[in-house]
């Protein structure tokens, strides 16, 4: 069950937010949890988005120090603690396989933005004096 305050906002969401032809057909406390699901995609997003910026930061470190992207050992120690934090009615597997999709896009864009820096001119010009 969603939490008070959340579930509140999204009630009241529920009745100023235009309807379309789905949401008039379904009860008002199943399009509540839809609200509140919307709103909890976009908190996610959000993290996703934040969590993204630290990884392009992190390439950056690699690039400059000549270090890999993939880093497989980190990879599945991040699995198996995430996974150890699961709680009903999520089990271990379930949040492996959702972070494993996470860290493998993570990492694509990462592997991404080093190879389009190390592309990339340089910023200096070298002059005769």
């Amino acid at each position: 069950m969603p939490h008070g305050s959340a579930l509140a906002a999204a009630r009241w969401r529920a009745s100023v937010v235009p309807r379309n032809i789905e949401a008039v057909s379904a009860p008002p406390e199943l399009l509540e949890l839809r609200v509140a699901i919307d709103d909890v995609d976009k908190k996610i997003l959000d993290l996703i988005r934040e969590r993204v910026d630290l990884v392009v930061t992190v390439g950056n470190i690699k690039r400059h120090r000549e270090m890999e992207v993939y880093d497989p050992a980190r990879e599945r120690a991040l699995l198996e603690r995430l996974g150890g934090l699961a709680s009903s009615p999520l089990d271990a597997g379930t949040v492996r396989r959702i972070f494993e999709r996470v860290v493998d896009e993570c990492r694509r864009i990462e592997q991404r933005h080093v190879d389009q820096s190390a592309a990339a001119p340089k910023d200096h010009v070298d002059r005769e004096t």
